[in-house]
């Protein structure tokens, strides 16, 4: 079922950025993978489902969600109020390269449609793509996580990498500050504009 261009290669000079919370609920260091779910809110959490539904340590079935740029970083980490809060829970911003290609799953090509699904697993429910990223997690443990359009961002480019990616970390990022940083403001109210969100 799979094909070899199912999978895209992120190469070392790619950057990927992401938003992690340094306090609130799930707080995380930048290079840090949850291990706590499968939350209501993720779209592509492996996690067992726990029985009696509450979200659960996994060791083993971490998560940390990434985009291409800052904007995708900003759509996905505050989809839910579409208000950047550069206070709130302490966010950072963290970019980094991978020190080794990252495998992962795309699930902005055909293979959702081959496999019985659609491209509605980037967009529709999350419960059911979540079944799916279970699914994919067990089925192909030789890639890093997927590789998704951003429902949020005009389907841009962002990335899921599971627990199994953590050796293709870098020990330091390339950019690593506090939302709140002086030096964010413009390219933060830049892409917020061009969202439609609000920021504060």
């Amino acid at each position: 079922m799979r094909r070899p261009e199912d999978v895209v290669a992120v190469a070392p000079i790619s950057a990927l950025a992401r938003i992690h919370r340094a306090s609130g609920e799930h707080p995380s260091q930048w290079r840090e993978f949850r291990t706590v779910g499968p939350l209501a809110t993720a779209r592509f959490d492996p996690h067992p489902e726990p029985a009696d539904g509450m979200p659960a340590a996994a060791p083993g079935f971490g998560v940390l969600y990434a985009g291409l740029s800052l904007r995708t970083a900003l759509a996905e980490a505050f989809q839910a109020t579409r208000v950047v809060d550069r206070h709130g829970g302490s966010p950072w911003l963290a970019v980094f390269r991978p020190t080794r290609p990252l495998h992962l799953l795309d699930l902005a090509g055909t293979w959702p449609t081959r496999a019985g699904a659609s491209q509605a697993i980037s967009s529709g429910p999350r419960d059911r793509a979540r079944a799916w990223a279970r699914e994919i997690f067990t089925a192909y443990p030789d890639v890093d996580g997927v590789w998704y359009r951003s429902s949020m961002d005009a389907g841009a480019p962002a990335v899921c990498l599971w627990e199994r990616s953590a050796n293709a970390l870098p020990a330091q990022p390339w950019v690593h500050l506090p939302l709140s940083s002086a030096a964010l403001a413009l390219p933060v109210a830049r892409a917020c504009r061009q969202l439609g969100y609000r920021f504060v």
